[in-house]
């Protein structure tokens, strides 16, 4: 049976509760919990018994600031990650956080979620293949599969790059945000990880590694060319 993690959603627009709960549960791989204010969130958070694999937050609530109910979170010892949905440019408290930008893509915030949790699932449900230049991307699976029937291997952090990258619809990503939302802010991991990472992804996908045209170093990061 599978195990059905709970994400605490905590927004002051119905709308976007709404949106979000739908998106979370499409595929039962989430439960929700919505918060409409700093107040009920810290309910939840401190007082209730529930235990939440997540949390999404607005950074401007009815009563508060998200930045600040994060912090009181950081500082009470609790470690889950955090999505800020976050209308200004501001730093991220310490920890776990992942900081989106408004207006942003569902996918995108998915995408980010999923890879932080270790859940092989996309926006849509079930793992559906996406297509990476000759490839189709089967995330379910761990590999890529062509058109005459070969199938190469990804181990987890591989297929989490190219899933990430993926959903960023062809724009570079910078070194720092994929060691952020890929491996979550280990002081462990260096840039010297991601590269090699990308080393043997280029060895696997490209024609010629030496001449990447799929996965494109690009302003300081690195670009997938998706088809």
């Amino acid at each position: 049976m599978t195990h059905v993690r709970t994400v605490l959603v905590v927004d002051g627009d119905n709308t976007m509760r709404e949106t979000l709960r739908e998106q979370l549960t499409r595929d039962q791989a989430f439960a929700v919990t919505e918060a409409a204010s700093a107040r009920e969130a810290e309910a939840n958070l401190f007082n209730g018994d529930a235990s939440f694999a997540a949390v999404i937050m607005d950074a401007v609530l009815p009563d508060g600031d998200g930045h600040a109910v994060c912090a009181r979170l950081r500082a009470s010892g609790l470690s889950m990650p955090v999505i800020l949905l976050n209308g200004a440019n501001r730093v991220s408290p310490a920890g776990d956080t992942i900081t989106i930008a408004k207006p942003f893509r569902l996918s995108e915030l998915m995408t980010r979620l999923n890879a932080r949790l270790g859940v092989e699932r996309t926006v849509t449900g079930a793992a559906p293949a996406i297509r990476i230049g000759r490839f189709m991307l089967r995330g379910d699976e761990k590999a890529l599969h062509t058109d005459d029937g070969t199938r190469i291997r990804l181990t987890e952090k591989e297929t989490a790059i190219l899933t990430f990258l993926h959903a960023k619809d062809g724009q570079p990503v910078s070194r720092a945000e994929l060691l952020r939302d890929v491996w979550g802010y280990n002081p462990a991991v260096t840039t010297h990880t991601l590269e090699t990472h990308i080393y043997r992804l280029r060895r696997k996908i490209e024609a010629n590694p030496a001449k990447a045209e799929l996965l494109l170093t690009d302003a300081g990061g690195y670009r997938l060319i998706r088809d």
